[in-house]
């Protein structure tokens, strides 16, 4: 099982060929575990799948050439400038790929296919367990005020009486400087009314902008 099937360092068309193959199922098999948990886009399932079959022939091409691995390395690292950030399950799964691409690159089919099974099953069993995972009580409150009002403290009576726990934690200005956008991370207590608790926050905000939501995974954030 952890044997090679490219011999002596040579590479054959009948290795070639098994690499890919394996390459790909692999790519599907990582491709259809991630579809079964997250709303991801067909061109990210579609980069899972072909993924592994294309970092397998960039090392097969390298072969031991030391110059050509720095080039390969090089260039590499030149695709973050041109991809969109992703949330870190998606970085993992593209970590995931590409780990399997090198196996078969190495001719280690079946090491490659076992790696992705365990890690796959690993992370099914986190996304399935309520490990980490939020409080459904959990939201992100966020308020406008005018630059006039003193923020500090004059929503406090309200988010006490709604909440379990408030914390204040970003502050900025926007529109030329004339108004704050203040973030809380709230914890709702059970059975209260969010219309009933913006409609309060919105007689001392002067009416302006109050959004009220759930926390999510922010793109970049590891």
């Amino acid at each position: 099982m952890l044997s090679s099937i490219i011999e002596n360092g040579t590479l054959t068309m009948s290795s070639f060929l098994m690499a890919t193959a394996a390459s790909l199922v692999i790519g599907f098999f990582i491709a259809w575990v991630y579809s079964l948990q997250r709303d991801s886009s067909r061109s990210y399932l579609m980069t899972l799948v072909l993924l592994p079959a294309i970092v397998q022939v960039v090392i097969m091409l390298v072969n031991g050439n030391i110059g050509a691995g720095v080039a390969v390395a090089g260039a590499f690292s030149l695709v973050r400038f041109r991809s969109e950030p992703g949330s870190g399950q998606e970085i993992t799964g593209i970590f995931l790929a590409m780990a399997t691409g090198l196996a078969t690159g190495m001719g280690y089919l079946a090491l490659a296919a076992m790696f992705a099974v365990i890690m796959s099953l690993v992370h099914l069993l986190l996304e399935k367990s309520h490990i980490w995972k939020k409080s459904p009580q959990e939201r992100v409150l966020r308020i406008t005020v005018p630059e006039n009002l003193d923020y500090e403290g004059v929503f406090d009576d309200i988010l006490r009486h709604h909440t379990d726990r408030y914390e204040l934690t970003d502050v900025k200005t926007t529109n030329m400087g004339s108004l704050y956008k203040l973030e809380y991370q709230i914890s709702l207590k059970p059975g209260t009314s969010v219309k009933e608790m913006m409609d309060s926050l919105r007689e001392r905000n002067g009416n302006l902008e109050i959004s009220c939501g759930r926390p999510t995974d922010l793109p970049g954030t590891l």
